[in-house]
């Protein structure tokens, strides 16, 4: 079976080829502000250097969030054009939960942390030794999350790519990418029509929209 990979919810572009759980190529690179330019590219490139063509794959693992409003929109668009097209399933997964399956070292806990601006976070607590959530993915201020932390000792790390101001240890994001698909592989796909973004929030337009219409009543 053969496997495209993609997340596209943050500054960077996460792209991978498997062939069951073998990696036959990947893509990590930083694109910023370009991700609407250089996604379909890199993935054509990334196939071509794989020798395979976009019919050859099987089904679609795809990051849906939270993260970017914009590089969520712009993955979930091309993934669910590609499996729509192909008639192939898609997997869906958290950026947070990717975030968390991908690291591998001594820490009793694991925070998957995203910057949601005015110091409020996108995050998680994972129980590196059960392999389970102590706290699911939330949007919520930094000093909240601080205090959900400190019953949980001293053994925490952070993920991220972003500047986060913590007193923790803070590892930058490295997804392995082989094994967040082999963790999520066998999941129920969701149909490619009912393919929805992981926001975990209002968008500001939305936020605003809402106020002013509170205010009205």
């Amino acid at each position: 079976m053969r496997i495209l990979y993609l997340d596209t919810t943050s500054n960077f572009l996460y792209c991978a080829v498997l062939d069951n759980n073998n990696i036959l190529g990947q893509v990590k690179e930083k694109l910023d502000n370009n991700l609407s330019m250089y996604t379909l590219p890199k993935i054509h490139e990334l196939l071509s250097n794989c020798s395979i063509s976009i019919n050859q794959i099987d089904k679609i693992v795809a990051v849906n969030g939270p993260g970017s409003f914009t590089g969520i929109r712009i993955g979930l668009t091309i993934a669910k054009t590609i499996a729509w097209a192909r008639n192939i399933p898609i997997i869906l997964i958290s950026s947070l939960e990717a975030m968390a399956l991908s690291y591998d070292g001594n820490y009793d806990y694991v925070v998957p942390i995203i910057d949601a601006r005015r110091n409020n976070v996108y995050a998680s607590i994972f129980d590196v030794k059960n392999k389970s959530f102590v706290m699911n993915e939330q949007h919520l201020s930094l000093d909240t999350l601080n205090i959900a932390l400190s019953n949980l000792g001293n053994k925490i790390t952070f993920i991220s790519n972003n500047k986060i101001d913590t007193n923790y240890d803070l590892q930058p994001y490295d997804p392995k990418i082989d094994v967040i698909v082999s963790s999520v592989i066998d999941r129920e796909p969701t149909n490619p029509h009912a393919v929805d973004a992981n926001y975990l929030k209002l968008t500001e337009a939305e936020e605003n929209k809402n106020k002013e219409e509170k205010d009205d009543l």
